[in-house]
């Protein structure tokens, strides 16, 4: 992998929320992938990067359902940047591109659960709006298997490249 420049890259952590992090899933378990998103937060911030924390909403409910919040560990830290989506991507309906943009982003890194939905949808929108798009293969895991692996193996690597989390890491110089 090429290096990356900690101020134009931002890892994008999708749906780390009890509710979903709760969930079965392969090949990795949600606290799996959580606690190495946390990790991974952490190192980016460290290296001069943007953290870009996605949680889901429900459209057209007064209440949200419990464990709806950020799991502990993922919650938004001063200089991070919080993004609530009602769809699939974390692009659709919110301001996320334009954050990126007047941040000088280049590189969407992305990184969360669920492989095969809310991290590709958003790996699909990045790459059309013209990110260089990055996917963590083991800081994501998928609610099936087999949709996971035809996702790390097929779909992603036409979008952007994959790595795992220490290329990611090397790649940032941390």
């Amino acid at each position: 992998m090429n290096p990356l420049e900690g101020r134009r890259t931002a890892l994008v952590l999708i749906d780390l929320m009890p509710r979903i992090v709760g969930l079965e899933t392969a090949p990795l378990s949600g606290p799996d992938v959580l606690e190495r998103s946390v990790a991974l937060a952490a190192a980016t911030r460290e290296a001069g990067g943007l953290v870009v924390n996605v949680r889901v909403e429900r459209p057209g409910v007064e209440v949200q359902p419990d464990g709806s919040g950020f799991a502990p560990g993922a919650e938004p830290r001063p200089g991070d940047l919080e993004i609530v989506k009602r769809t699939i991507g974390a692009f659709g309906r919110t301001a996320l591109d334009a954050e990126l943009q007047s941040r000088g982003i280049a590189n969407v890194v992305l990184a969360g659960i669920a492989t095969n939905f809310g991290v590709e949808s958003t790996g699909r929108a990045a790459s059309d709006l013209g990110y260089e798009t990055v996917f963590l293969t083991d800081a994501m895991t998928g609610l099936d298997g087999d949709a996971h692996a035809f996702a790390v193996s097929y779909a992603f690597p036409r979008l952007g490249s994959t790595c795992t989390a220490a290329e990611y890491l090397e790649a940032l110089g941390v």
